[in-house]
């Protein structure tokens, strides 16, 4: 008898049959709302060893509402001149990392004149507003302000009840991540989750390095992986490691994943 683990994830149904081929089937969207897609992945003779998760955009949408908003309260209180619209937040989120899109977006406008001169005490200038913005946005998370898309939490019980394996990889703070599973799913799902954030690899998304990492330390084969991603940079890691990935779409990635899309 086939055996098959189902969910839905704002509008997407993610279907791992076992006795069926691979398939990505989108269905249209239409222009307001987000809701329309449809994709469902089935894989031959057995269920996949793991399913790893990408947090923002895939279990909280956080990013307009979440890290944008805490990043601008951060260089308001350090007096840092910086206020991210939507639409330039957007475009520095093609950059994976907090971190890195601070670096990316100073090296393009000019630093603010109290940062310091040198590569390596920038570093240290950009880590402290972080630090900060990490722990604005751990309040909103405590408050349950952005909540758990839909489908998220099936999905999951439906995979422990199975025996698949799960596991968060995020390019976000380890600490954000933490709160945001432990908050948002619970204590008995969170310590069920293994998880890889921030920057416990060298080399961030695109880069395959975080995907490997929690495969080898799953102790399962990359290419019995199933990734759950929003944006294009998630996809290539995923791809790159040599996993399955199902892609969905968030508030600044269905532009760019429908492009991206196989």
């Amino acid at each position: 008898m086939a055996r098959t683990l189902s969910s839905s994830i704002l509008g997407t149904r993610i279907s791992l049959n076992s006795t069926s081929t691979t398939k990505v089937i989108p269905m249209k969207m239409s222009k307001s709302s987000l809701s329309g897609v449809t994709c469902s992945a089935s894989y031959p003779s057995v269920l996949p060893s793991a399913i790893l998760f990408d947090c923002d955009g895939v279990l909280v949408d956080t990013e307009k509402d979440g890290h944008r908003i805490s990043f601008n309260d951060t260089f308001a209180e350090r007096e840092l001149g910086v206020t991210r619209d939507v639409e330039l937040y957007g475009e520095l989120f093609k950059i994976g990392g907090g971190k890195e899109r601070m670096t990316a977006y100073f090296n393009k406008t000019g630093w603010p004149e109290k940062a310091p001169k040198s590569e390596e005490e920038r570093k240290q200038f950009i880590s402290s507003p972080h630090k900060r913005k990490t722990e604005l946005f751990m309040a909103l998370i405590e408050k349950k302000l952005l909540p758990l898309r839909p489908g998220v939490a099936k999905l999951i019980d439906q995979a422990l009840a199975k025996g698949v394996k799960v596991a968060m990889c995020s390019t976000s703070n380890e600490k954000a991540v933490s709160a945001i599973v432990s908050c948002l799913l619970g204590p008995e799902r969170a310590e069920k989750f293994q998880i890889y954030a921030g920057d416990v690899v060298p080399r961030k998304k695109p880069d395959p390095a975080i995907y490997l990492l929690a495969a080898s330390t799953l102790g399962v084969e990359p290419s019995s992986c199933v990734v759950v991603e929003d944006s294009a940079i998630g996809l290539a890691a995923a791809k790159a490691a040599g996993m399955k990935c199902i892609v969905i779409k968030s508030g600044y990635t269905a532009e760019e994943v429908e492009e991206r899309r196989d």
